[in-house]
């Protein structure tokens, strides 16, 4: 890919790097950006190393001179070791510094890290999860969701531009963390839609891989038709995330209604149909294997597209 010249080379440093992280990563470089890296499996930076990247024995040494802190990580409790933990993140940070979590993790956490952050260090946290994966990084443009005070969002976005198509501030903190939840909703019964609609139509004979271009253009068309309904029909599973993290982000969803009282059936159903992949050992399955409820949870070789 060419590079792309940043208007401020920033120093940043990345913790976790995993197919987030990685892309992230990648892009910055190729932006220009300086890349401090630091990930529990230090084998992974060796790519990322040979495009520049600076390999870091520890979260602190990483952001320590760090105008931006990236974390992407799993869970609340990898965040909170990553950032307070054993030389964690937050003893390398100054009060200039911005940790900006790209993590998809739960809105109460969030508010409580940010306020852990700030008494520790002085540094403001903006919660920044994603939509668009890996692919979308690469290329700088991703859709971001940022939740924290308007100072840092506004900070942050002097590093992110390089990164997103779309970043909007949707409030205090928590808000980001909360509107991904909301895009995890729209994702799930999307996907599973187009999962019975794809079965639907090779139980009614008809070429699902056919259905993306006849529905375009459309009401029953969306991004998650003409991304994965041909490789749903062609049984194909390129990396997209993984069945738990979708698990995960849907028992968010189910926490925040609960908090809040407000009834989600179809979420609710959708999060069950995800849990059984999940009962299955079928945690590392892609989203385009969601056509697997219906092929007996048994993964088959992948299909040939018909013409």
């Amino acid at each position: 890919m060419a590079e792309v010249q940043a208007k401020t080379p920033r120093t940043v440093a990345i913790i976790g790097v995993g197919m987030i992280g990685t892309a992230v990563a990648q892009r910055f470089l190729d932006c220009g950006h300086t890349v401090r890296l630091h990930t529990r499996s230090p084998e992974k930076l060796k790519p990322l190393v040979e495009r520049g990247g600076i390999a870091c024995t520890s979260a602190a040494e990483a952001a320590q001179g760090s105008e931006f802190v990236i974390t992407s990580l799993n869970s609340v409790e990898i965040v909170e070791d990553a950032v307070f933990g054993t030389r964690g993140a937050a003893q390398g940070m100054d009060a200039s510094a911005v940790l900006i979590d790209m993590s998809s993790i739960n809105p109460p956490a969030t508010r409580r890290l940010a306020q852990m952050l700030t008494e520790r260090c002085g540094a403001e946290w903006v919660d920044a999860p994603l939509s668009g994966g890996a692919p979308k990084a690469v290329i700088g443009k991703l859709t971001v969701m940022a939740g924290g005070t308007a100072e840092a969002v506004a900070h942050a976005h002097e590093l992110m531009r390089d990164l997103c198509a779309n970043y909007t501030h949707m409030g205090p903190s928590g808000a980001g963390q909360t509107t991904k939840l909301v895009n995890q909703v729209l994702c799930a019964l999307n996907n599973q839609a187009v999962a019975e609609a794809v079965r639907l139509a090779e139980a009614g004979g008809v070429d699902a891989s056919k259905l993306p271009a006849a529905l375009a253009g459309g009401r029953a068309d969306s991004a998650a038709l003409q991304e994965f309904g041909p490789q749903m029909a062609a049984r194909q599973a390129p990396p997209t995330g993984a069945m738990r993290n979708m698990v995960k982000d849907m028992e968010g969803v189910q926490a925040l209604a609960q908090a809040h009282r407000v009834a989600l059936p179809l979420s609710s159903t959708v999060a069950d149909v995800l849990r059984t992949f999940l009962a299955a050992g079928l945690g590392d399955a892609q989203v385009a294997e969601l056509m697997l409820q219906f092929d007996g949870y048994q993964r088959q070789p992948a299909r040939a597209s018909r013409t």
